[in-house]
């Protein structure tokens, strides 16, 4: 009865995000008729659109530039990609609104893969081709395995995507037409598990992940840190949270290790399950986990009071309304202009970082005069992209091992600053406080790149 009422609030979880996440059509089908890609060795002509003169191939012409999003909408982690695909909508719709970029509007094409490998790979390839369904860019392709499945052919179609995913393999050569942003999951994991064993004084650590390349690049660098602060790893969960199957021998691992500190990588409506299987057994213990392991609808479930006094989230992003910085304000601005009746979400973060990614590698594709696929890659490839304070500025060019991001983003997570019903016109409300907005480990500072889960 106990794991039957956990999972009851996992299922409010998916509710509460159905019901965040305004009314827009999600079924992948873009506004109006696809229209015919130029001929690769032809420049457009600038019309009276304003069209700038460059060379263009597949999902561009004078009027339009396709723009593929590979998103989970039914999936495991659809709690955060539904709303984070709202807004990466509403960032495209008040572009083309300002102009678009080289005086073409940005047609958005979303499929829902259901984080389902085979299926992704699918609709991969309608965007990789060179007709009609082909696009320009990857605006996001969302899940490592997922993203790692099509990594070979990126290259070979010349393809550039940002990836909804932070495995740490994605600096590495071979994924040089992939785009990433943030600590990637490893060393967010070094950095959350170096503050939660010094915030706690914590002597031993239980270890819990999904099998796969998410989980145990996350609890590769949960291991890693503890090494290197001589934690002692009471339970190596590494690979033992099967999605959908009963957690019942995890959460008993868990209780009997009698860990001080818990390391998640997992998703949220699984973090509901373990916490609170965990907590009916009488585990006392402090939690914390990689980004995607929370979301702050659990704060609406029953799970919420055990949140708020022992889960610490990490990420690699700002929270929404937490810092002056301008690209934070720009997000509110931008999801109160275009979706002001949506849920107070940092995911809308995520939605525009990933907007600003494509809109500068665009523009700086079109300032050299080709936005083939190519020059799209070699444009990203060449420019530093500036973040407006939500980030530091991106360059993809040197060495990967002064690339890869170190810090990251602590919050605490408090239920008294969680509202189900603020949504973005108010000042807060989506449940967690900042602690530290460049949190780097010792152990992440010594560390010298190379995937820790290699894909």
């Amino acid at each position: 009865m106990r794991r039957l009422r956990w999972f009851m609030a996992v299922l409010l979880v998916f509710a509460l995000i159905a019901a965040a996440c305004g009314d827009d059509d999600d079924d992948g089908a873009a506004d109006g008729d696809d229209t015919v890609p130029a001929d690769d060795t032809a420049a457009d002509d600038a019309g009276d659109d304003g069209a700038a003169e460059v060379l263009t191939d597949v999902g561009v012409d004078d009027e339009v530039i396709k723009v593929g999003l590979l998103a989970d909408l039914t999936g495991i982690f659809s709690g955060l990609v539904v709303p984070l695909t709202d807004g990466t909508e509403a960032y495209f719709e008040r572009l083309n609104d300002q102009g678009g970029v080289a005086g073409r509007q940005i047609e958005v094409i979303t499929v829902d893969t259901g984080y389902d490998v085979p299926t992704h790979q699918q609709f991969y390839d309608q965007f990789s081709s060179t007709g009609e369904d082909g696009v320009a860019m990857i605006g996001f392709s969302t899940g490592s395995p997922h993203t790692a499945s099509i990594r070979d052919d990126l290259a070979a179609d010349g393809l550039a995507a940002i990836p909804l995913s932070w495995n740490s393999s994605w600096s590495a050569e071979s994924g040089a037409n992939i785009f990433e942003w943030g600590a990637n999951y490893c060393v967010e994991a070094m950095n959350g598990v170096d503050y939660l064993a010094n915030t706690h004084g914590a002597e031993s650590i239980a270890i819990v992940s999904f099998p796969g390349d998410y989980g145990e690049d996350g609890a590769i660098g949960a291991k890693m840190a503890a090494e290197a602060l001589g934690l002692e790893v009471v339970y190596d969960g590494q690979a033992a949270v099967v999605p959908g199957a009963d957690q019942t021998p995890v959460i008993s691992e868990i209780v009997a290790s009698g860990a001080d500190i818990v390391w998640t990588t997992v998703n949220s409506g699984t973090l509901a399950e373990l916490m609170g299987g965990a907590a009916d057994a009488g585990f006392d213990g402090q939690w914390g986990g990689n980004g995607p392991s929370f979301a702050p609808q659990l704060l609406a479930t029953e799970v919420g009071p055990l949140l708020d006094t022992s889960y610490t989230h990490f990420q690699p992003y700002a929270g929404i309304g937490q810092g002056g910085a301008p690209g934070l304000e720009d997000v509110l601005a931008l999801m109160r202009e275009y979706r002001p009746d949506n849920q107070f979400l940092s995911v809308y973060v995520i939605s525009w970082i990933q907007g600003e990614i494509v809109r500068q590698g665009l523009e700086a594709a079109a300032a050299n005069g080709d936005m083939t696929r190519e020059g799209i890659v070699n444009a990203l490839q060449s420019t530093v992209l500036d973040m407006q304070g939500v980030l530091p500025p991106l360059d993809y060019s040197g060495d990967p091992n002064d690339q890869i991001v170190r810090s990251s983003f602590i919050y605490d997570v408090v239920l008294d600053n969680y509202d189900a019903d603020a949504t973005v016109l108010d000042d807060s409300g989506d449940g967690t406080e900042l602690i530290d907005d460049a949190y780097t480990a010792a152990v992440v500072e010594e560390f010298e790149y190379e995937p820790c889960f290699a894909i």
